[in-house]
């Protein structure tokens, strides 16, 4: 069975949800949305950041912590993204850090270019 998480978060266009549990799993879907659901304007550090506190946000939503994610994956737009990224995303997890990939390809969020994907074990958590 699955279970829908409110997270707070602005809901986009699409037909999709930004976070669900089945079977002790947290799965989330993260992009650099602002409170009013525009995209962050500024550069690679900033969408990271706004990706990652919409990610925390999530999660916490859930009833976990960061420190209970065990998987992302993240999209990026362009290789030359890849260091600033990955300075802003050692702020956000602590060791030991989730299992990662990086992939570059192009994203349909008009002005995203960054997308999460992560997944969290909640089995601990109340329901």
């Amino acid at each position: 069975m699955r279970q829908i998480i409110n997270t707070g978060l602005p809901e986009g266009k699409s037909p999709v949800e930004l976070a669900g549990i089945a079977n002790g799993i947290l799965y989330v879907c993260s992009i650099p949305s602002l409170a009013d659901g525009i995209i962050e304007p500024g550069g690679i550090e900033a969408q990271t950041e706004q990706t990652l506190r919409n990610l925390k946000q999530s999660v916490e939503a859930a009833g976990a912590t960061m420190d209970d994610v065990i998987q992302v994956q993240v999209f990026l737009t362009d290789h030359a993204h890849f260091s600033g990224m990955n300075a802003v995303y050692a702020k956000f997890f602590n060791k030991p850090y989730p299992v990662r990939a990086t992939f570059i390809t192009g994203l349909i969020v008009p002005g995203a270019i960054i997308e999460v994907l992560a997944q969290a074990d909640v089995t601990k958590v109340q329901r």
